[in-house]
């Protein structure tokens, strides 16, 4: 804090007692004595010691803490599942429901380990929120109330007033005066590296369409509400590669790959979204760039919380390649590509699918018969065509047989929803082609999500999510631990039985045998994830499960 090291920023809070104000550790204020000062893991933490955010370095416009996905206890999952908006939409009961322990129990535990029990926590969420709004948008104030979270126009008065120390017009007011920005025109470098980045975690609202477009009540207008948002990452930050990744395996209709950035659809508690996703930013201080459309304001938390860790925006870069560049194998391809992150996931269902449709198939014929089953069974965007009816009689109007619709253009902006497990459940064998097993185990996937049999999100723990899909018939390790690796974040998952992985770890002249790797890879804990996405971009293929063809047969694009 003394130095003004910004990597810190996000992972841990400075209160001045002295002053009443909570900062980053980079703040270009004076350094406070020792005396006054105490630090906390979250800003709600200093909200209860009865703190306010500091004015100028704006300490919630930064990355979020790194601690939530490396830990898996009690305490990291209700903060992943906070985050995401979970008690906005379901109350703390529904919060501790989710994770199998007493609101009481709960609450005891998140005071001990954060500072704060879930209500203060997801209070000071919705505080966030409502800043990026007043400050950077045109809304209307009690649309901004709303679509942050609050259940009331008092509630939402009363907690911008305790957290920024003014009120919602007050606050918006100074962001538009003269000087207002963070740091501006004063201060070291660090201080003008913080203040572009508070200058981009913000959004601005381009247009608004319809008669009051994108209200909180999941009634807006078929156009949405069209948002752009410039979420900070922490430096160095691969996002090329990322974009690639994602591009690689993009589903005509759904999603597709751009000259300068990814494109997609998405499925959101309130309504549909859609998403244009680009890198922004400068090489230290990397963001990305977002512009969405939003059927509903109130997604607007939830769609940023799955976009950061899509990108894995929250990594802490640094001390990951410290640790890795230490294995002389690792070293060249570390220094070469720093930065690197593990994808995350907008939809735990979908992953899920999309790993399984995946498996034993080369990626362009993945891309086929995910492409296919959300053309059938997809749900268009409003506006759009209808979807293929896989139960109809006879070819359709384009002689295709029932169940097989006409590919969709992978150059048009997406259109389609994925399809939800419930309709998969229904009509997916009457879509799927391959192997009866394989078609088995995806319908029976679907309907153990259908039913809440079978239940994924970033709540869960890790060794309890494996067990739940290895326990499913037709579900491997393999697919357990990748899923695991990208709906919950998980840093320390190697897939040892993966074909390529294991290519990539032999070119560099790491042991290729299953059992000898994992011995390995025992000394890049907790970061195995990253050293496995080094070791698939030295095989220079995407990743792919035990058994499948080797890189000549798979057809995919290298992610770089």
């Amino acid at each position: 804090m003394s130095s003004r090291d910004a990597r810190f920023d996000g992972q841990f809070i400075t209160g001045v007692h002295s002053t009443g104000i909570y900062c980053r550790p980079s703040c270009p204020a004076m350094t406070p004595k020792p005396g006054n000062v105490s630090f906390y893991l979250t800003a709600a933490a200093a909200h209860e010691a009865g703190l306010r955010a500091c004015k100028r370095c704006l300490p919630d416009a930064v990355p979020g803490s790194p601690e939530w996905n490396i830990r898996d206890d009690l305490a990291a999952r209700a903060m992943r599942l906070i985050g995401d908006g979970t008690v906005e939409r379901e109350g703390v009961p529904g919060l501790a429901g989710r994770l199998g322990y007493t609101p009481r129990h709960l609450t005891r535990v998140l005071v001990a380990e954060v500072g704060a029990g879930p209500l203060a926590l997801a209070r000071a969420h919705r505080a966030q929120t409502a800043r990026v709004l007043l400050t950077s948008t045109q809304l209307p104030i009690t649309d901004v109330a709303f679509a942050a979270g609050f259940g009331s126009i008092r509630q939402f008065n009363e907690t911008i007033a305790a957290v920024y120390e003014r009120t919602p017009s007050a606050l918006r007011a100074g962001a538009r005066s003269p000087g207002a920005r963070a740091g501006s025109g004063s201060g070291s470098s660090t201080a003008g590296v913080g203040a572009r980045v508070d200058a981009t975690a913000t959004a601005r609202v381009h247009e608004r369409v319809g008669e009051r477009a994108g209200t909180t009540t999941g009634e807006a207008d078929a156009a949405g509400s069209r948002i752009s948002l410039l979420l900070p990452a922490r430096a160095p930050f691969d996002g090329q590669g990322l974009l690639d990744f994602l591009g690689v395996r993009a589903v005509a209709g759904v999603e597709r790959r751009t000259a300068d950035g990814y494109e997609r659809t998405l499925r959101l508690p309130h309504g549909w979204a859609t998403l244009q996703l680009a890198l922004a930013g400068t090489a230290g201080s990397p963001a990305i760039s977002c512009t969405a459309r939003l059927s509903s304001l109130a997604d607007l938390a939830p769609l940023v919380s799955r976009v950061r860790r899509l990108f894995d925006l929250d990594a802490d870069a640094q001390a990951i390649d410290r640790a890795l560049v230490i294995d002389p194998a690792l070293a060249e391809w570390v220094r070469r590509t720093p930065g690197i992150r593990v994808p995350g996931s907008l939809d735990p269902d979908e992953t899920l699918f999309r790993a399984l449709l995946g498996q034993q198939v080369s990626v362009a014929s993945a891309r086929t018969a995910l492409g296919r089953l959300s053309a059938a069974l997809g749900d268009p965007l409003p506006g759009g065509a209808e979807p293929a009816d896989p139960a109809s009689e006879g070819p359709g109007p384009d002689g295709t047989a029932p169940g097989r619709p006409a590919p969709v253009d992978p150059a048009r902006a997406p259109a389609l929803l994925f399809p939800t497990a419930a309709r998969i459940a229904e009509h997916g064998r009457e879509v799927l082609r391959g192997p009866a097993a394989r078609i088995d185990t995806i319908v029976r996937v679907a309907e153990a999500l259908a039913s809440g049999e079978l239940r994924l999100d970033v709540g869960e723990s890790r060794d309890d999510l494996q067990a739940r899909l290895t326990a499913l018939p037709g579900i491997g390790p393999w697919t357990a631990g990748y899923v695991a690796m990208r709906v919950l974040g998980s840093p320390d998952i190697l897939l040892t039985s993966d074909l390529a992985l294991r290519q990539g770890a032999e070119r560099l002249g790491l042991p290729a045998r299953a059992s000898d790797l994992a011995g390995h890879g025992g000394r890049w804990a907790p970061w195995r994830s990253y050293a496995g996405m080094h070791l698939w971009r030295a095989a220079g293929s995407a990743p792919r499960p035990a058994g499948s063809p080797g890189p000549s047969e798979m057809g995919a694009a290298p992610l770089r």
